[in-house]
């Protein structure tokens, strides 16, 4: 069960994270604050990753066809999940951003049955009381207007690709390490980021040069969130290496009352009571899910 803290210590960083790339979407557009949590996040990632070998004592790894497959799966995923995610946040809020990439919850489980992952029943039930109340958050208040399901819909495809990615960061530590489940998700981070970084800056140098130079000229709030985001990161991989992404993505709801805490102190947003209710289904889900 060593997965649940470090789950629990990953969805507290990705809070802080998510908060310092909001902060740069006005400058520097979805696809510059998603560069800057990997870009920024890269070396903290190799000096993490040399820290573990180092204690380890292990240098060789298997770098074999189906490692190099996973990073990518789970590096193309991820971008397009992070930017979709923060634009969410941008037009609903930060709290209900974070709520609606939650949808890859009971994605990952699915996806997982995909490479034969199986969870007990009790899980499942957890599962469905966490999807129930995100349906809940979702679904958008009536205004003046039609109903606005554009930052459902993003959060949507941010929870589909945080599902894809989950399990390719889980396929990745598996294939470069099986017994070595810390020391694989921290060169797997690396392998990821620096492959999400090459690809973002290349394709803002060609479309949005002003994006990328805000980017990597943010200062404080980029490196904090390269940290932050590394930091995270390696987290997320150890749990998927430890556990499969199902459950993993469950315990990390708790990252939703933390943002909303968040999003209340720093974005001064405030939430409805039926959103703490649904919120609070969300969670006896998670620790069904945990038990499971």
């Amino acid at each position: 069960m060593l997965w649940i803290p470090i789950t629990l210590g990953a969805a507290s960083l990705q809070v802080a994270r998510n908060a310092l790339q909001r902060g740069l979407l006005a400058g520097a557009g979805p696809w510059g604050a998603t560069l800057v949590r990997f870009l920024f996040g890269l070396p903290f990632s190799i000096a993490f990753a040399g820290v573990a070998a180092l204690i380890t004592g292990r240098f060789s790894l298997n770098f074999g066809p189906g490692f190099w497959l996973a990073c990518a799966i789970c590096g193309a995923s991820q971008m397009v999940a992070t930017a979709a995610m923060l634009v969410s946040m941008r037009r609903s809020s930060f709290a209900l951003g974070t709520v609606f990439q939650q949808s890859s919850i009971p994605l990952a489980a699915v996806v997982g049955l995909l490479f034969r992952e199986r969870l007990h029943p009790l899980a499942w039930a957890g599962l469905a009381a966490v999807t129930t109340g995100l349906m809940v958050l979702a679904w958008p208040r009536r205004t003046d207007g039609p109903r606005d399901w554009s930052a459902a819909v993003l959060g949507l495809a941010a929870g589909s690709g945080f599902a894809v990615a989950s399990n390719a960061a889980r396929q990745a530590g598996l294939q470069l390490d099986h017994a070595h489940a810390p020391l694989a998700a921290l060169v797997s981070v690396c392998v990821v980021q620096a492959m999400q970084s090459a690809a973002l800056v290349a394709w803002l140098a060609i479309t949005d040069r002003r994006a990328l130079w805000v980017a990597v000229s943010s200062g404080r709030s980029s490196l904090g969130a390269g940290f932050f985001g590394a930091a995270a990161s390696g987290l997320w991989f150890t749990a998927f290496a430890l556990s499969p992404a199902g459950p993993v993505r469950a315990v990390g709801v708790v990252e939703m009352p933390i943002a909303a805490m968040a999003g209340r102190r720093l974005f001064a947003e405030k939430l409805a009571l039926w959103q703490w209710v649904a919120a609070a289904l969300a969670g006896v889900g998670v620790v069904l899910a945990a038990l499971g």
